[in-house]
């Protein structure tokens, strides 16, 4: 690829500024597990916000919060009154900040700006009012208009280095529901003028039952330059078991952006997470958000829960790392990076 653009996507482990999510307010989408997907939002924004414990002072991110309306915001403040959020009247579809909130770039000195798409409900499967016009407003209410594109891209298809490399996979990008119009290089020179990215590494596809069409946030992140972290199975029954395996397959033979081999840490799958009627659902451990202060992930009562933990435990040495439910939040279709959407520290 050509040289990338003077923006780029830093990596998520380097520092932020705040963090965007939306309260989960709509009962029309969470039915009967709203209540639930609320406490385990809480949970998440407590531990990203990170209080000390004797003092109550946020030790971690500014958390921003998107609310519909009045009713919900005070709603939000309850479950968040200690944590020194700020509260956002803008209106959104659904929760999933990592796709429709604006992606937040920086150049060589610094400078923060925002990247828009267009968005058309993960392949034309869930249009919301609110959804395509979401990033805008935030970019508006932060000042960072920056620059739009007309081709679709969801922030949960595409993991970035911050040194050039990206991470995605031909399911979601090539999809005819996406951008039909638009071939492999097309999309490598797109995510070079917007994310500064200068090599791609394609996967070929993601977990069963992800409507997202195989986002790389559920199947590879990067931990560190050159290396990434993908899951493995550990049950005969495993859904994902062929295509975790091809994943791992297909990450040892890539080099990135800096001719560099990637090191690869293996943890546990889930296994099979089945919802109320049976249907396999897409847990993924890798799912995780990367904090200031904390790596949280969401956990879903698989006796792989704690070891999941411990080992992403490890790949960050100078973060505590918190294991929480997630269960409420994946019956919508995904868990806590699909609902962050992190704005970089300068």
């Amino acid at each position: 690829m050509a040289a990338a653009c003077a923006y780029h996507q830093p990596a998520e482990w380097q520092p932020h500024a705040a963090c965007w999510l939306a309260w989960p307010s709509d009962a029309s989408l969470w039915e009967q597990k709203l209540p639930k997907a609320q406490q385990e939002f809480a949970a998440l924004c407590r531990a990203i916000a990170d209080p000390d414990p004797r003092t109550g002072e946020r030790r971690g991110e500014q958390l921003e919060i998107l609310v519909p309306d009045a009713e919900r915001e005070q709603e939000a403040r309850l479950a968040l009154e200690d944590l020194s959020a700020r509260f956002h009247r803008i209106p959104f579809g659904d929760i999933w900040l990592r796709d429709t909130a604006p992606i937040f770039v920086v150049d060589s000195q610094d400078r923060l700006s925002t990247v828009r798409f267009a968005f058309n409900g993960w392949g034309n499967k869930y249009i919301l009012p609110g959804d395509s016009e979401v990033s805008e407003a935030i970019a508006s209410r932060v000042g960072l208009m920056g620059r739009r594109f007309a081709w679709i891209l969801e922030g949960g298809s595409v993991e970035v280095d911050g040194e050039g490399t990206c991470l995605t996979t031909r399911e979601c990008l090539l999809n005819p529901n996406r951008n039909p119009g638009l071939d492999t290089a097309a999309i490598e020179k797109g995510l070079q003028e917007a994310l500064g990215v200068r090599r791609v590494l394609w996967l070929e596809r993601g977990l069963l039952n992800d409507h997202t069409d195989g986002h790389i946030d559920t199947l590879v992140r990067f931990v560190a330059p050159a290396k990434v972290v993908c899951m493995e199975a550990c049950e005969p029954d495993d859904p994902n078991r062929e295509v975790l395996e091809a994943i791992a397959e297909e990450l040892s033979r890539f080099r990135d952006a800096q001719e560099r081999p990637l090191e690869i840490a293996r943890i546990p799958s889930p296994g099979r997470i089945l919802d109320e009627d049976g249907t396999v659902m897409p847990a993924s451990y890798v799912n995780f958000y990367i904090a200031n202060r904390t790596v949280v992930v969401p956990t879903y009562g698989s006796p792989y829960d704690e070891e999941a933990v411990q080992k992403i435990g490890t790949l960050f040495p100078g973060r505590r790392t918190v294991g929480l439910s997630a269960r409420a939040i994946l019956s919508g279709g995904g868990a806590f990076h699909c609902i962050t959407q992190q704005q970089p520290g300068l």
